[in-house]
């Protein structure tokens, strides 16, 4: 069998559970939305977009206030944007306020980093508010894939820092740690980078929206990883792909007091066998 063009979120799945790997990836069986991955996507949609927000009227009295304003009529945009979406995960009033006004402070977070960062690089360079602004553009959502890897991921900010290459990716969880799922995602990203591009980034990180960045130092430690984790899924997935080589790895992520896996129904972990 060919190889499948894996990616961070495919190969974490592989690792967390082989069954629902095999549910949602050769199975193709459909998920379901929850509120956590629809204000994810609205919080990059804003984040994506607000580098396109015409700053002519900024100045250096009122940007701090300009940038607070942009960033909440994007939110607003987007969240009512989404609404069909998040009207179909049958939150009542009291849900949808909580997460309306959670994700708000969220960007309002970002935005507050972000003036921080802006300042610091008028200052820095000694440079316009114009010319600061540009510095701190990224290149946002870049698809990288490798034909030698047979692997692909979108990445959500790529930033350039003199002669550094540093990637970011956006996160709304609760945590602000480094588990070893988003490890996996950083090395992922740093490999096809180089692969792609030629040249090895310097860090890579998350914008955990709820805390701030934390980076990491790009190796070879780091690019290893990737590759052995990338080889572990391809030797898998190229062999087999009959249900019983993908065996159920029951844990507390199949069923918690407040929802499933998307898969449960179908794979019925706590059913006792006959």
């Amino acid at each position: 069998m060919p190889k499948r063009i894996e990616s961070p979120s495919s190969i974490n799945t592989f690792k967390q559970c082989k069954r629902k790997y095999y549910y949602q990836y050769l199975k193709k069986l459909p998920t379901i939305a929850n509120i956590h991955q629809v204000r994810g996507n609205i919080a990059h949609s804003i984040l994506e977009n607000f580098y396109n927000i015409d700053i002519s009227q900024f100045n250096e009295e009122n940007y701090a206030f300009k940038v607070r304003e942009s960033v909440q009529k994007l939110f607003v945009h987007y969240w009512n944007d989404y609404k069909k979406k998040l009207q179909e995960l049958n939150l009542n009033k009291d849900q949808e306020r909580f997460y309306f006004e959670e994700t708000m402070l969220m960007i309002l977070n970002w935005a507050n980093h972000f003036i921080e960062d802006w300042s610091d690089i008028m200052r820095k360079k000694n440079v316009s508010l114009q010319e600061a602004f540009l510095l701190l553009t990224p290149i946002r959502e870049l698809e990288l894939k490798s034909e030698k890897y047979s692997v692909k991921g979108f990445i959500d900010a790529i930033h350039h820092r003199d002669e550094e290459v540093h990637i970011l990716d956006y996160k709304t969880n609760s945590s602000f740690e480094f588990k070893e799922s988003i490890i996996l995602q950083l090395s992922i990203y740093s490999l096809l980078y180089k692969e792609v591009q030629g040249k090895l980034p310097a860090k890579v990180g998350i914008f955990f929206l709820r805390h701030k960045v934390k980076w990491m130092n790009v190796d070879e430690t780091l690019l290893d990883l990737a590759k052995r984790e990338i080889e572990f899924i391809h030797n898998h997935t190229s062999c087999f792909e009959e249900i019983e080589h993908y065996p159920k790895t029951i844990t507390p992520l199949c069923k918690w007091s407040s929802g499933q896996c998307d898969f449960y129904d179908h794979c019925k972990p706590h059913q006792k066998s006959t």
